[in-house]
């Protein structure tokens, strides 16, 4: 299990979970501060945050803060990524799948623009519908 860890105000903070930090980044509520998970200083909870921040998105997926067998989000969520995963690892690259998008007014067929760049020469020379 790994131990996250950050300094703020000179001090440097140690989290011996992903719970932990998570708990000590949040802000100050009255039941974390009850159930003793809450940070101790303000500098405490920054650190937490600057850790926090600096996590890869994969950290939250390798520890999951709720059981995989009694959470259907936490399945949905784990199972949707690992999906991804497989297809990614599998297929082309990420945006290959759709053509290039194209930049400014398209050509039709019989060599006009499109009725989107008529719309806006319309406008110009003062012919646009009011929508008055």
């Amino acid at each position: 299990m790994p131990v996250y860890s950050a300094t703020a105000g000179g001090e440097t903070f140690r989290f011996g979970s992903l719970a932990a930090l998570m708990a000590a980044a949040t802000p100050a509520r009255s039941g974390d501060q009850l159930a003793g998970i809450a940070a101790e200083t303000e500098a405490q909870r920054v650190a937490a945050r600057y850790a926090l921040a600096d996590l890869p998105l994969a950290e939250f997926l390798n520890e999951a803060l709720v059981p995989y067998e009694t959470d259907e989000v936490t399945r949905l969520i784990l199972d949707t990524q690992a999906a991804q995963a497989r297809r990614r690892a599998g297929g082309p690259p990420a945006r290959r799948d759709r053509p290039p998008r194209r930049r400014g007014p398209r050509r039709r067929p019989g060599g006009g623009l499109d009725a989107g760049a008529d719309g806006i020469r319309a406008a110009r020379a003062g012919t646009a519908l009011d929508p008055c």
